[in-house]
């Protein structure tokens, strides 16, 4: 148990039976959450909006950012926002839980809306890089200072390079949003990590959605240095197993806290915690409190500029 918040987790799609891709978000609601977060050691967090249409983001946006506004108990907790969307690979397996048909190429007009919508709180955008052609987009968010992170792609390695050398500087989530078979050797997650010394590598530390074994080899590749850990939560984290919601999709937990589609096709988010990630890196990877640490809290600030 620690004696203040220290950790930040940089993906946070709803906590507690708040949902950041609902509709409607009530203040005082967003505020017992970020309570709650904070008595569970959690310093900060980046409210997350996923993809949807153009207009249902732009609304979600503009809810997280009035609510923030409104109470700084939520403004404390809710550093920024983090957009997953919808300049995404539409692809079966890449495109995990995000809604396909919802799925566009990047283009900077509808960008813009989005950072607007957010009222100048956006942190990190993922996007495909693949999707972004001549990385106009990728060009246009770095120079404005906000981190471009790639995630639910599958670009080649010369277009991961190429996005890279246009301000492209994470990955969300190694080692989901994509198929759960792929080539052997030429694949994203081998590109992604033999590129790890030009990026920080997100990672999501249940067990579920990369098993321990294979989250151990991934550390070891890009290094405690370069990696950070997500929890990807949503509506019903902290609260068990149950049915619950991430936008307008419909999510079941099971005993294991494993976050499913209704049709238990694929996993939608995570039921985990902050605090069960670190017992995970202690107890299943066998790390030591400083590199747990540096996963949970020190590198997460480091990546927002807040150290």
């Amino acid at each position: 148990m620690q004696n203040s918040p220290e950790y930040v987790d940089l993906q946070v799609n709803g906590y507690a039976e708040v949902d950041f891709n609902a509709d409607k978000l009530v203040v005082e609601d967003v505020a017992a959450v970020c309570r709650r977060l904070q008595e569970e050691g959690v310093a900060g967090i980046l409210a997350t909006v996923i993809t949807a249409d153009l207009d249902a983001m732009c609304r979600r946006l503009a809810n997280i950012a009035r609510v923030r506004e409104a109470e700084r108990a939520i403004a404390d907790v809710i550093c920024g926002i983090h957009i997953e969307g919808p300049f995404l690979n539409e692809q079966a397996g890449y495109i995990g839980a995000h809604p396909p048909e919802a799925a566009r190429p990047a283009d900077t007009d509808a960008m813009q809306r989005l950072l607007e919508a957010a009222g100048g709180l956006t942190k990190i955008v993922t996007l495909a890089p693949e999707r972004d052609s001549g990385n106009r987009v990728t060009e246009f968010l770095a120079d404005q200072g906000i981190i471009v992170s790639a995630g639910h792609c599958n670009p080649s390695l010369d277009e991961l390079r190429a996005g890279i050398d246009a301000g492209l500087s994470m990955f969300t989530h190694l080692g989901n949003g994509c198929p759960g078979q792929l080539p052997r050797h030429d694949n994203i997650i081998q590109r992604v990590l033999s590129l790890a010394d030009r990026l920080h590598i997100g990672f999501i530390a249940d067990g579920v959605h990369v098993p321990f074994f294979a989250l151990a080899n991934y550390l070891k590749c890009c290094g405690i240095d370069r990696a950070f850990v997500v929890t990807d939560a949503i509506y019903g984290a902290g609260q068990g197993p149950g049915e619950y919601s991430i936008g307008d999709q419909r999510v079941v937990i099971d005993e294991n806290l494993a976050t499913w589609s209704a049709d238990r096709s694929h996993l939608m988010g995570s039921a985990g915690t902050m605090r069960r990630s670190g017992e995970n890196l202690r107890n299943a990877l066998h790390l030591g409190e400083q590199q747990v640490r540096q996963l949970l809290g020190d590198n997460p600030r480091r990546i927002l500029g807040l150290s």
